[in-house]
């Protein structure tokens, strides 16, 4: 496996493909116009889109590989490894490219919310695969950045580029959730298998050996990101990974309550509280009794 080192500036990634950089802080790329180059593996120290139109092989994104078909979006955020085995010929590269630099949108708008975009940190096997229609608006949204980069850069350049950048993102999240829609049943079988993977988690020695579940342990299970897992349970349910642990956890709670042979405690721990009183504060915020009230009741 090659080594991998790191692309900090659109400058360096343009210069490793051989693209020209009309701007130091963005870059719209038209693979089919790039002559062939050694495909590499970087860390990533800047945002990157990439629409593969046609099926061109397997990608490489941390630790997994990805068989592209006909338009799949991926996106690679600041810190991430992306690319190809350098297979030691140079590659003809197909499909697009959209990549910015976080100074691009520092300051704005888009700076302020990006980490609302969550597919950033989507696994590989999560990428966007889009309608015909669709990829007519992405392809229509590159063109316009395209076109401010051959512009001379003036003071509207920044605010058009960064508009710009934010439909095609906003864009996205509505086809996301399309994504979502049309894979229902799908993400009913997500649900279900969740749901096991708690099942056991709780029914094992896990809550006391290793704590309270976290989303991020469920999600690798499911071989997903956590942020794909809670957008889909949001999406399915309403509520977010977080609640549906511990609406879990409080329903397994409510069991071992009724055996009054433990004290409350005793359940906090076997639960994977490590201490009692937030086991007691959790309880209470979701049921509006604490546990000892609720033996009580019942």
């Amino acid at each position: 496996m090659n080594e991998i080192s790191r692309i900090n500036t659109i400058t360096e990634y343009n210069n490793f493909i051989g693209q020209e950089t009309l701007h130091p802080l963005v870059s719209v790329i038209d693979f089919s116009q790039i002559e062939p180059f050694y495909f590499f593996r970087k860390q990533m120290g800047i945002y990157a889109i990439f629409l593969k139109e046609v099926k061109c092989g397997n990608i490489t994104y941390g630790c997994n590989t990805y068989d592209y078909e006909e338009g799949s979006l991926l996106f690679i955020a600041p810190g991430q490894v992306y690319g190809i085995e350098n297979s030691g010929e140079k590659q003809k590269a197909q499909g697009h490219a959209l990549l910015f630099h976080p100074d691009l949108i520092h300051g704005t708008s888009l700076g302020r919310h990006i980490k609302d975009y969550t597919y950033f940190s989507y696994e590989i096997k999560e990428a966007l695969h889009l309608s015909a229609r669709e990829r007519t608006i992405i392809n229509d949204c590159f063109d316009k950045i395209a076109y401010e980069l051959e512009h001379p850069i003036d003071a509207h350049s920044k605010t058009l580029i960064v508009s710009y950048l934010e439909l095609f993102l906003n864009y996205c999240k509505r086809f996301y959730e399309r994504q979502f829609n049309t894979r229902s049943h799908v993400n009913m079988d997500v649900l279900v298998r969740f749901e096991k993977v708690l099942d056991e988690y709780f029914s094992s020695d896990k809550p006391i050996e290793l704590g309270l579940p976290s989303v991020s342990y469920c999600a690798e299970r499911l071989f997903l990101s956590s942020n794909y897992l809670g957008d889909l349970l949001k999406k399915e349910t309403g509520k977010s990974a977080l609640e549906h642990i511990q609406l879990k956890l409080i329903d397994i709670a409510k069991e071992k309550i009724y055996d009054t042979t433990k004290s409350i405690s005793d359940i906090a721990y076997e639960l994977g509280f490590k201490y009692p009183q937030h086991f007691t504060r959790m309880f209470k915020k979701n049921t509006g009794f604490t546990p000892n009230e609720y033996r009580m009741m019942n």
